[in-house]
């Protein structure tokens, strides 16, 4: 394959390079089969990106080498690519606004992924507004894992829904898993987090065994820390269908409630770490499971 390929992506000229590179050494996966998921990927991918400012991590040498962040739109972005400039909340390098990049059509995807853009990580809020989605990470501590993880989001589920708020499993893509929210887009990221973080608590206080609310890692060990802070301004999650940066393609991946019930009674493989093959497979069987994030949904309570 050459080196360079010029390619037309929805009426964009992209030129990609290096389609060969392996970015994935222990799976010989390369940088074009990245650009081959993420274009397959698109139309269930898109949707959950668009209106976002996107953060991006970069793994020009592969996952054994080293990764960056970025936020801003790298030097000799294409002119038609959407990019916002916006506030920086809580900026570590004193900065007042980035230009961020936003993934709202192919050609762009496309273009990303040609940087090796594996991960792609979004803040609940489209640019502009309230947050429209609520999101509680859940991070096992050693030696829970998924297992542990699948028991707390059935936890979760159903008192989330006592309040009247429907909430949609996936993978975190690594070792965690999350719940996501649609939410009526009308109260700030203060009263969202606020919100997470009294449920955490509750829950908490009810399955002490099973499950931490508060940040100290020295607390986690066997438990499921629910991560309400991912509401934060300053924090972002990853997108789902994102890749992510393992010894495999493995992909945050939407799941079924049935598949969450299975996992935590131990029934394997219910819930894993999907390879990107077996999430297009999903795909197809199932759609995208995650489509109700669309829709919007309830205020929280005070």
């Amino acid at each position: 394959m050459p080196d360079r390929l010029r390619v037309d992506v929805a009426g964009r000229t992209l030129e990609l390079s290096n389609l060969d590179k392996v970015l994935y050494p222990a799976t010989g996966f390369t940088k074009g089969e990245v650009i081959d998921y993420y274009t397959r990927v698109a139309p269930v991918l898109l949707p959950h990106l668009a209106g976002r400012a996107l953060t991006r991590i970069r793994f020009p040498n592969g996952v054994n080498g080293s990764s960056f962040f970025e936020k801003n739109a790298p030097a000799a972005t294409p002119s038609w690519v959407h990019t916002e400039t916006l506030p920086v909340p809580g900026s570590a390098k004193g900065r007042e606004t980035i230009d961020y990049v936003v993934a709202d059509e192919l050609p762009t995807l496309v273009w990303l992924a040609n940087l090796a853009a594996l991960e792609l990580h979004t803040p609940q809020w489209q640019i502009g507004a309230h947050p429209d989605l609520m999101v509680v990470d859940l991070d096992p501590g050693a030696p829970a894992e998924l297992r542990q993880c699948c028991q707390v989001a059935l936890l979760l589920r159903d008192r989330l829904a006592d309040d009247g708020i429907e909430s949609y499993p996936k993978t975190s893509g690594k070792k965690g898993m999350q719940l996501c929210c649609p939410i009526a887009g009308t109260q700030a990221a203060d009263a969202v987090s606020g919100y997470a973080r009294r449920v955490a608590q509750e829950l908490e206080r009810a399955h002490p065994k099973l499950i931490v609310s508060k940040m100290t890692r020295k607390l986690r060990a066997g438990k499921i820390f629910i991560d309400w802070s991912q509401n934060s301004a300053a924090k972002t999650t990853v997108a789902p269908y994102s890749l992510r940066a393992q010894s495999v393609p493995a992909v945050s991946t939407p799941l079924t409630w049935a598949e969450v019930a299975a996992g935590a009674a131990g029934k394997r493989p219910a819930v894993k770490p999907y390879p990107a093959t077996e999430v297009l497979t999903r795909i197809a069987e199932q759609g995208d499971l995650l489509a109700p994030l669309l829709d919007g949904g309830p205020e929280l309570p005070g």
